[in-house]
């Protein structure tokens, strides 16, 4: 017999190699009925997988988040499978789960997959789907992996089954179609009811521009047709708040083929909004004793090699900067962190002179591949809302929960009222991705779990999503969609100041190494604006918007009444402008509700002849007629 243990604490014995599945219907048949994987000993598995040792066990439904990637993992081999009845021939890359959905990458040699075909697609995977053909997993060995592939004259998956070691080498298969896959899959087919082929891209094998463009199909399922339904709905919302589309109806920024792509150019009233949300964390970080530095946009390669950045993302970078000097390089700056090391390390300190909290609103330079730039979400250049804690390992507690007082401020501010934090770990099979030693990397995880148990934030832990230098705390965000966005970030680092050899003088005059905190409350200025865009649909917080008035003059013979409100507002702080062209009033106030101007002052000759204004709000319509010093009154308690 073996001893299963229950998320809820509850143990119980089964013979050994009971199923997950077997232990499912043991408790209730409904709850068979919906298992998609199960959760061993912290790893997902086919539900279907034997047991054979003691060992904790979570049941995955479409309720938890590695039953819907399991749920869509399987979808992309459906998909692949639908392929192939209609693409001859067809070869496959990857087909991962991702956030929402999946994608599958194909190469269907001279045949061309449009968008036309996707319907098709559709209605084929659904038809295989009723089949409840189960995925059915196949332990082989890697000769036999190799001459299944040649056979089927599919390189990619040749390619892949190279890097990997004998004995480790799977086959999963469903109806007519095999795939080297490691799972896990949910039982059967017949779980899939609804799905829906979002979209077709290009996408470079493998994520290398020197190799073939595959063919990326991207698409959603469902275990119901209804739930299918609401996504669609939800889909059209964020077409309408598609950041992309709004920052050009709203004139924030632009890009410019010309200038380069993932290059925002930020026009003026971006700008303001931009500047709006600077000024407010560096009052906030003033308040809590931040000092500000600059530093240049480039750095000597060496710097980045002391670092460790040249060696973790070297290949990922800009290519280094040649000099006249023979064998001088420099790079783009990608880090503001082996600048801010350099200060510290400018002059003797002391631990009199600690904690250092020094901040940068820093531009840094990425390369991403052109297939993955998106808007302001992913670009080349961007704006950290940088700020690097240097403290001695007794103040590592107190500062860190200062740093998460400050982010979770910012969040709540901006109108994010739901948000979890993740704890970002090293993947411990993979160690040899990050710097430092074992010691140092245990005393920099413990200190973020301690912390956020301090404060009892709830966290959820992330394997591998850890910053080479250091664990770190991200905040996900949901938006009005309840779409999760990772923005600000906390990060405790032993090992960039161990490189610097930073030091100080401690109170027993010995020389001890400072801890460094890394912290970005919007991660980028960037990403937050594009996040916030969707978010709020356009319709900025009135202490945030570039423009909380439009003065609305009903002909030209009221205009310098319109001027002399304009000069009144602007004296009391607020901020707008008059619309002084030759249009109707109609044309005026739609135009004025494209451009999400909170309020609107319709003015004509009852509002001159009574020295008031009559208002009106984005959105809802007429608000009455009220005093200049009224609206003001108005517009300052909403701030």
């Amino acid at each position: 017999m073996i001893q299963i243990s229950f998320p809820d604490g509850r143990k119980q014995e089964y013979p050994v190699n009971t199923t997950a599945l077997e232990i499912a219907k043991s408790i209730s048949e409904g709850l068979a009925r919906n298992v998609l994987a199960a959760k061993v000993n912290g790893v997902v598995v086919d539900a279907d997988r034997p047991i054979d040792s003691n060992a904790s066990l979570q049941l995955l439904t479409w309720s938890d988040k590695e039953g819907k990637s399991t749920f869509w993992h399987s979808s992309a081999h459906l998909m692949a499978e639908a392929l192939e009845t209609f693409f001859p021939g067809i070869k496959f890359g990857i087909g991962p789960p991702i956030e929402q959905g999946f994608y599958y990458d194909v190469d269907p040699g001279d045949q061309v997959i449009s968008a036309n075909d996707l319907l098709k697609i559709e209605q084929k995977i659904i038809e295989l789907a009723r089949q409840a053909n189960p995925y059915k997993r196949e332990s082989v060995s890697k000769e036999y992996a190799l001459n299944y592939f040649k056979d089927k004259g599919d390189e990619y998956k040749l390619e892949l089954i190279n890097e990997l070691q004998d004995g480790n080498i799977t086959f999963y298969h469903q109806g007519n179609f095999t795939d080297l896959c490691k799972g896990p899959h949910i039982p059967n087919t017949g779980f899939v009811k609804a799905i829906k082929l979002t979209s077709i891209a290009g996408a470079y094998w493998r994520g290398d521009e020197k190799r073939k463009q595959l063919t990326r199909i991207y698409g959603i399922s469902f275990p119901k047709a209804k739930e299918l339904e609401d996504y669609l709905i939800l889909l059209e919302e964020a077409k309408k708040r598609d950041h992309r589309k709004l920052g050009q109806e709203l004139e924030l920024f632009m890009f410019s083929e010309k200038v380069g792509a993932g290059l925002p150019i930020w026009l003026p009233k971006g700008t303001a909004l931009r500047q709006r949300l600077e000024d407010f964390l560096k009052q906030e970080q003033i308040k809590r004793g931040y000092t500000p530095v600059i530093t240049p946009h480039i750095g000597h390669k060496s710097l980045y090699q002391t670092s460790g950045h040249w060696e973790k993302y070297g290949q990922d970078s800009f290519q280094p900067i040649h000099t006249p000097r023979e064998g001088e390089e420099f790079l783009l700056k990608p880090m503001n962190c082996p600048h801010h090391c350099e200060i510290y390390g400018h002059k003797p300190r002391s631990y009199r002179d600690l904690p250092l909290r020094i901040a940068e609103f820093g531009t840094v330079y990425r390369y991403e591949q052109s297939g993955e730039l998106h808007g302001l979400t992913r670009v080349r250049s961007f704006t950290q809302d940088d700020a690097h804690i240097f403290c001695t390992p007794e103040q590592v507690k107190n500062e860190f929960l200062n740093v998460l007082d400050l982010t979770m401020l910012v969040i709540k501010k901006l109108g994010f009222d739901h948000f979890t934090a993740q704890i970002s770990l090293r993947d411990p099979e993979n160690k040899e991705k990050y710097i430092g030693s074992e010691e140092n990397w245990i005393k920099a995880e413990q200190a973020i779990i301690d912390a956020t148990k301090e404060v009892d934030l709830v966290t959820t832990t992330e394997l591998g999503e850890a910053a080479f230098y250091g664990p770190k705390l991200d905040f996900m965000v949901k938006d009005a969609l309840g779409r999760s966005w990772q923005l600000g970030t906390i990060q405790v680092d032993y090992n960039l100041p161990e490189r610097f050899q930073l030091e100080y003088i401690g109170a027993d005059n010995a020389k001890h190494r400072p801890v460094m905190i890394h912290r970005a409350p919007f991660g980028s200025m960037e990403r937050f604006i594009g996040v916030l865009t969707e978010h709020c649909a356009g319709k900025f917080p009135l202490w945030l918007t570039p423009d909380q008035f439009a003065i609305l003059p009903v002909s030209d013979k009221y205009l310098d009444y319109s001027n002399t409100l304009q000069l009144k507002l602007e004296a009391a702080g607020c901020r707008g402008f008059i619309d002084d062209r030759v249009e109707s009033i109609g044309k005026k106030i739609r135009d004025t509700e494209l451009k999400k101007v909170p309020y609107m002052l319709i003015i004509g000759e009852k509002e001159v002849d009574q020295q008031n204004v009559s208002i009106r709000r984005q959105g809802s319509g007429d608000q009455g007629a009220s005093t200049l010093d009224e609206f003001i009154a108005l517009l300052h308690s909403n701030l």
